[in-house]
């Protein structure tokens, strides 16, 4: 993933606050980090679950 574009979250601040970072990889695939550890490791996400986890969030099923 060194080649990988990041970008950080819309959610996240300059303050500390929900530091993450996505890079999509290609054919639907996701990647996230915390963005407070460049070098540490990335959660990697296909394309069925990525899209289940953005419709999950969407409709408010993981609110808590």
């Amino acid at each position: 993933m060194a080649d990988a574009a990041w970008f950080k979250s819309s959610y996240s601040d300059d303050q500390g606050g929900e530091c993450v970072e996505g890079a999509r990889l290609g054919g639907g695939v996701m990647a996230v980090r915390d963005s407070k550890q460049l070098e540490g490791p990335a959660f990697v996400f296909g394309a069925e679950a990525w899209s289940a986890f953005l419709v999950s969030v969407k409709g408010g099923v993981l609110d808590g």
